[in-house]
């Protein structure tokens, strides 16, 4: 899988979802609504789902691999460190 964007389309001053994301994979394939979530112990990227006829939510799209969801995950995750830290050297330099 080789990941070709990431953009972090919007972020959020909330508890638990923090950014949602949106990654296109070999300039061929746009997958939109990835979430930014933190959990107990670290942040992690929740695949987009929709809700079944049970009440279940179910993802839509996800990784087959373990691998390739530890390579999607570590890849969305740097992206919004980078967006995070973008933020607060335009806020910064706002400042002075």
């Amino acid at each position: 899988m080789n990941i070709t964007d990431i953009r972090i389309r919007k972020t959020y001053d909330n508890d638990r979802l923090k950014a949602l994301v949106s990654v296109t994979v070999d300039h061929d394939l746009a997958v939109h609504d990835l979430k930014v979530i933190a959990g107990p112990e670290r942040l992690f990227v929740a695949m987009p789902s929709r809700k079944d006829e049970s009440g279940v939510f179910r993802d839509i799209v996800h990784p087959i691999t373990p691998e390739a969801r530890k390579s999607l995950e570590e890849a969305v995750l740097a992206a919004y460190d980078e967006h995070l830290a973008k933020q607060e050297a335009e806020q910064e330099f706002q400042t002075e």
